[in-house]
């Protein structure tokens, strides 16, 4: 039995394409898959399962002993620490190469430059998406307008919208107004407590020698996250005395709507690690940043930092 999964802290695309992936191998490869999830669902995600009449994959503690595939990143970071003595045997992801995954022989490993992992599955599956069931072709759209924000990221290539807007006319939806009703979703975090927000979609990376994570928010209600600050900055602090090798957490609002990002910039080393990667100043404990949107192309490119 394959285990499929994507990141900690999962997201729509990790937890859509863990499905998806497991789907395939069922139906069209003759192996038996089963989709999991290494953490709690956020509210879009949610409203994605159900739209599409899908259940949500069980929570997976442990991958030791088992045979694994992984979806939507290849960082070791991003995953269960028992990794190393789990068997990889796959990998399908679009994010930059992390090289940190030690795996017990060759495997299949399919990584392309799409907004979605969603996108880079079908491009592997290599099937018409008039066959595809209803939900597979759900999950797969949903995946796509969550990663690219109904296109307004710039991570969005022509093979993402052009593939978006099959499975739309396949379903018969309208991508604007569905999108609206994931955005919708997402915005609800109203039950989220201030560690759940920082962990609600959040990825730690090395920039130089500074282990940071980079945690979002998207909305299309940031003054309600904004409003939260002081609550958030404490919850910061518990994270870095509870990780050991995390030296630093930024955290930023995306505003789906007027398509920015507003991060927090609470201390001396935050406002001069946003003000070196970003060309600003920083003149209080929060900067907004036009035309950010993305983690990906944006956000964990730009991070330099400050000189001593």
């Amino acid at each position: 039995m394959i285990n499929v999964f994507g990141h900690i802290s999962p997201d729509t695309d990790a937890t859509g394409s863990a499905i998806l992936l497991a789907w395939y191998l069922n139906a069209h490869t003759g192996k038996e898959a089963t989709p999991y999830v290494l953490g709690s669902l956020n509210k879009e995600t949610a409203f994605m399962l159900q739209k599409w009449n899908t259940p949500e994959p069980t929570l997976l503690e442990s991958a030791a002993g088992k045979e694994v595939a992984i979806v939507d990143t290849n960082n070791a970071q991003e995953l269960l620490a028992d990794l190393k003595d789990a068997t990889v045997v796959q990998i399908i992801d679009h994010h930059f190469f992390a090289g940190n995954i030690t795996t017990k022989g060759p495997i299949d490993v399919y990584m392309k430059p799409l907004a979605s992992t969603a996108s880079v599955i079908f491009d592997y599956m290599k099937l018409p998406v008039e066959t595809l069931p209803e939900n597979i072709a759900g999950i797969m759209l949903s995946c796509i307008l969550s990663d690219t924000l109904a296109f307004r990221s710039p991570t969005t290539t022509p093979y993402d919208k052009d593939l978006a807007e099959r499975l739309a006319a396949k379903l018969n939806i309208n991508i604007e107004a569905y999108s609206q009703e994931m955005f919708k979703a997402k915005s609800d975090v109203s039950d989220f407590t201030d560690v759940g927000l920082i962990h609600i979609d959040s990825k730690k990376v090395a920039v130089g020698d500074k282990n940071i994570r980079i945690s979002v928010v998207e909305t299309t209600d940031p003054a309600s996250i904004i409003a939260r600050k002081d609550g958030i900055v404490a919850a910061i602090s518990g994270i870095l005395t509870e990780e050991k090798d995390t030296h630093e957490v930024l955290f930023f609002v995306v505003d789906i709507l007027k398509e920015e990002a507003t991060v927090f910039c609470y201390n001396d080393f935050t406002k001069k690690l946003v003000e070196t990667s970003f060309n600003v100043t920083v003149s209080g404990d929060t900067e907004v940043l036009p035309g950010v949107v993305s983690r990906k192309k944006q956000i964990i490119p730009a991070l330099k930092l400050p000189q001593a």
